[in-house]
């Protein structure tokens, strides 16, 4: 072979070799966004401990969250009977096999919620970064964009999670079950209208979506299978009260999740404030 082709050759394999890895490093990051709130058992026993993951991204991006303990601003359940129970000391991120542990003495249905701080950023190419926001249906950062003439440019944000979990201790109460469908004052939160734990099962799941303790109106809501999680099984835009109507699934571990944005000032580090938010729950099979 020519010595000149020999080394254009071996010039283009490092070129490739370098811009690989970043391209994989900008496609994972968009999809790795989701967050969520995983108990070994959604369904448990009184007493019983169950060990509790952080998971995110979806398909072949599903990993346990790298998160630090110090992001973690917030960790606790709302028991049956209303009352707040700070769960912090059962966080330990990182472990082997575990991010933490669940147990609950009294029957009952419980919410986890799980809130981070601000301070992780995104920084992504123009392509990259539109792509994102049109996938998941950020339109103040479209509009800002493009009435600013941005589209071109590269895009950043600062982001937090919020995560909340249903957890069923012994067998569902059909009357203690308003903790499920009362807001928690989560930045951006997902709370199902009716809990998907009552016998007899509905066969829809409505939800209402706020942002900033606002009803929400044109947010992306999705609805993921966690067993085939590459793509979502549903989704759906919430109306001018910041609902959303699914099928109520049959059975397995769900998620849903959304993500709202909003614009920073010029003089911020960063274009937009984004929080990413999920309600995760599992459902037994109905007996027939």
């Amino acid at each position: 072979m020519c010595p000149k082709i020999r080394a254009r050759i071996d010039v283009s394999r490092r070129v490739f070799q370098l811009v690989l890895p970043a391209a994989f490093c900008c496609v994972s990051s968009v999809m790795a966004h989701d967050f969520w709130l995983q108990p070994a058992a959604y369904w448990q026993q009184p007493g019983a401990t169950t060990a509790l993951t952080l998971q995110v991204g979806h398909g072949p991006f599903r990993q346990r969250s790298p998160i630090p303990l110090g992001r973690i601003t917030r960790f606790g359940a709302i028991a049956p009977n209303g009352s707040a129970i700070d769960l912090r000391g059962n966080l330990h991120p990182g472990r082997a096999t575990e991010d933490g542990i669940l147990r609950f003495a009294d029957p009952g249905t419980y919410v986890l919620a799980l809130e981070t701080d601000a301070r992780a950023q995104s920084h992504l190419p123009a392509i990259r970064f539109n792509d994102y926001l049109e996938v998941e249906g950020l339109t103040p950062a479209l509009e800002q964009r493009r009435r600013t003439h941005r589209m071109d440019a590269d895009g950043s944000e600062n982001y937090s999670r919020c995560a909340k979990s249903i957890v069923q201790v012994g067998p569902a109460d059909p009357v203690a079950q308003a903790q499920v469908t009362r807001p928690l004052g989560l930045p951006l939160e997902i709370v199902p209208e009716q809990s998907p734990y009552l016998q007899p099962r509905s066969a829809t799941l409505p939800v209402r979506v706020f942002y900033e303790g606002q009803p929400l109106q044109g947010a992306l809501v999705k609805l993921t299978d966690l067993e085939h999680d590459e793509t979502p099984f549903e989704t759906q835009l919430t109306d001018r009260d910041g609902r959303a109507r699914f099928s109520m699934p049959p059975s397995g571990d769900w998620l849903l999740n959304v993500i709202w944005t909003k614009p920073l000032p010029k003089s911020s580090e960063t274009d937009f404030e984004t929080v990413f938010s999920s309600l995760s729950f599992g459902l037994p099979a109905i007996s027939k």
